[in-house]
């Protein structure tokens, strides 16, 4: 199991959680227990690279994805790639992967999508 949260810096548990999926600068990759897996830099079509970032997720393996925002399309594509997406308003990724490992976090849908 591998889990992504978007970011905007490299560090690790301690980093905030991005306001959107997609136009953060960096991806945190966690295990089931919470260790740090790597951070990558966002090379999406979103920050001048290739791609989308669904597409980036499931490249890396991705089967979770805890973030603070996504669009409708990018929900769609994860759901598409088995990627289990779970919206929350919450600072850092530890707060947000204690979350969701207590089970307090419900699968998204398209009433948690951003509507811009």
């Amino acid at each position: 199991m591998k889990i992504v949260i978007p970011t905007n810096n490299k560090k690790g548990l301690d980093d905030k959680v991005a306001e959107h999926f997609g136009r953060c600068l960096t991806y945190t990759f966690l295990n089931e227990k919470g260790e740090v897996l790597e951070i990558i830099d966002n090379t999406s079509e979103h920050n001048g690279g290739q791609g989308l970032p669904p597409e980036l997720m499931k490249k890396y393996e991705s089967n979770i994805l805890l973030c603070k925002g996504l669009g409708s399309r990018a929900l769609d594509l994860c759901t598409e790639f088995g990627i289990d997406v779970f919206v929350y308003q919450t600072e850092t990724v530890r707060d947000i992967f204690e979350l969701w490992k207590n089970n307090k976090l419900e699968l998204a849908s398209k009433e948690d999508a951003c509507k811009h």
